[in-house]
């Protein structure tokens, strides 16, 4: 969600990114803007111990990675993978999972978002961990809690032990999430980053996508408890390889736990914890469980408002705030900020309601609507990842992210033309500039990072960009559902069909979607059956305006973003050592 200048201070040198030394003072007067970076790099080099100052060695970063490197990344990657697969799992299979277990409405809503609830709320606390107490034990604990939730949920019996399944998997996962960006910015220079990110966004992306048609092929075809035993042999691959090759620099503790734990911003935690829970929970069921209009919604919004507001004030009292606001002082980190906030919107409102239109419009299984998705997932990892290898090539990373905006923007546009019945073309190929789109935009972690003025400030401000991004994903659900729900209301009461017999359930909106698997089965006549499928479609098309709309607006905040130089950068403090 780290910047060192290109030079290392010794004791009168300074060394360039080609390790040839030359003299302080005459460097100084030639070149201002080393200077500058100098004095940066003096400013640091006071508020860290002797240990933490980087050496001469530090001061070149090797471009041939060695084997352990590779094993260490390649273990990462294996955690994210199943953080991200796990995460769009449930959505598909929940209404058996409800079916098997004979759940409430209220009990199948908690199961859906106890996850990403506590995915949110602890990844700027896993940050502020990792920045005291090193990297790896958050990792280590994380990987643990998601291991052990995976079990839970596998072998659950009633709702009560899925939905605590669920709070164990969100709480390791949202570590999980967060720390393998912030150690990859500690493992790469700012000017490689872009390379691995690349290759990081690989597993993540198709774990992400391909969510929904592994939930759908174990709840149809196997069980859904393969949605937690699956998540096992990945865990059995990334956990080994990080726990032994994984090796980065120790951080400084102090002689007791006590006073390590002193360095943490508990208040702050807490603040933060409430804040988003009590106002994205009301958030989650405005529209569905309760409507919008009412206290039930309105009341814990406005309370979680004001929670984050006081949270917002008292950052600038610790002196270790999990969010400090010398973080939002780069107008290019504010504005990534932004664009992150309205990525997760579009990324996350389309991966929910892409499938269901395949099922709703198209009146597809739903195996064969995430099937559907397939050739966006292949052609857009393989895009994003060939495109974020390329960043040195465009120069930097701005034009590539406007590009970027503008591929989701029309990709989103385009799902418009989706119409009853479209043909396999069209189900197959108008997703596939949408995927490039959100897909490629993983990249805004680069101007995040090289915003920051101080490395120490790197993992909490990849926490920041994450938490945001993840925000922006329950508020487009948000959005979207209110969106169906008005549009279907509105729709179906303008049509001439007869809401009786198996049509009934469509008189009250809030059925709408669960209503979808009926469709396939429905004995109805067929001008019936074509007005009902109309009216799902509009609904569809109004949600892909909106996103339109978002991704428009993502592009006019890019407008705003600035070129910060992505060479001569050092890696972060807790770097990789062999």
């Amino acid at each position: 969600m780290p910047i060192f200048s290109g030079s290392t201070m010794g004791n009168s040198k300074v060394i360039s990114s080609q390790g040839a030394e030359n003299s302080v003072i005459p460097d100084l007067e030639q070149n201002p803007e080393k200077s500058e970076g100098v004095e940066r790099v003096a400013e640091i080099g006071r508020t860290n111990s002797p240990r933490e100052q980087p050496d001469q060695e530090d001061a070149e970063p090797t471009t041939k990675k060695s084997l352990s490197f590779k094993l260490a990344f390649i273990g990462l990657a294996a955690s994210l993978f199943v953080f991200q697969l796990d995460a769009t799992c449930l959505g598909i299979a929940l209404p058996t999972i409800a079916g098997d277990l004979t759940a409430t409405s209220l009990e199948s809503f908690w199961a859906n978002l106890a996850y990403t609830l506590c995915g949110l709320v602890m990844q700027p606390v896993w940050a502020s961990i990792s920045n005291a107490f090193g990297r790896k034990p958050p990792l280590h604990v994380s990987m643990g809690l998601f291991f052990v939730g995976s079990i839970v949920f596998a072998t659950a019996q009633n709702m009560t032990t899925i939905i605590a399944g669920r709070v164990l998997q969100g709480l390791g996962g949202g570590g999980i999430d967060v720390l393998a960006e912030v150690i990859l910015a500690d493992m790469t220079t700012l000017e490689e980053r872009s390379k691995y990110l690349g290759l990081m966004a690989i597993p993540s992306a198709i774990g992400n996508i391909m969510g929904p048609t592994v939930g759908a092929l174990f709840s149809t075809y196997a069980s859904w408890r393969w949605i937690g035993w699956i998540n096992l042999p990945w865990l059995g691959i990334g956990t080994p390889l990080v726990m032994l090759f994984l090796k980065l620099r120790p951080v400084p503790l102090d002689a007791t736990l006590a006073m390590n734990l002193k360095r943490l911003d508990w208040i702050g935690m807490a603040l933060l914890i409430i804040g988003i829970s009590i106002f994205v929970v009301p958030m989650s069921w405005a529209g569905s469980l309760y409507p919008w209009p009412s206290w039930q919604t309105l009341l814990p919004m406005f309370l979680g408002v004001a929670v984050l507001v006081a949270f917002g004030f008292y950052e600038a009292k610790p002196a270790n705030p999990i969010v400090p606001h010398r973080i939002f002082h780069s107008k290019t980190g504010n504005v990534t900020l932004v664009g992150g906030f309205l990525h997760g919107v579009v990324l996350v409102s389309l991966l929910q309601y892409l499938p269901l239109l395949y099922q709703a419009v198209e009146l597809e299984s739903p195996i064969s609507s995430a099937v559907s998705l397939l050739p966006t997932t292949i052609i857009s990892v393989v895009f994003a990842a060939i495109s974020m290898m390329m960043v040195p090539l465009f120069g930097g990373y701005m034009w590539l992210l406007r590009l970027s905006w503008v591929i989701l923007t029309l990709g989103s546009g385009l799902l418009a033309l989706f119409d009853v019945g479209s043909s396999a073309s069209m189900r197959y190929g108008l997703p596939i500039l949408w995927g490039q789109g959100v897909a490629l935009l993983r990249l805004n972690l680069l101007p995040m990072q090289a915003s920051v003025k101080n490395v120490d400030d790197t993992g909490l401000a990849i926490a920041q960009f994450l938490t945001i991004r993840m925000f922006g994903g329950l508020v487009g659900l948000t959005i979207s559902s209110s969106i169906f729900n008005n549009v279907f209301s509105k729709a179906i009461a303008d049509t001439t069909v007869q809401l009786s017999g198996a049509l009934a359930p469509l008189k009250d909106a809030s059925n709408a979607v669960r209503f979808i698997d009926s469709l396939r089965s429905l004995q109805v006549s067929i001008s019936t059956m074509d007005q009902v499928l109309g009216v799902y479609l509009e609904c569809f098309r109004t949600i892909f305006y909106v996103m339109t709309g978002m991704g428009a607006l993502g592009l006019v905040t890019s407008i705003f973003l600035d070129e910060i130089d992505l060479k001569g950068r050092e890696l972060g403090n807790q770097r990789f050592e062999d």
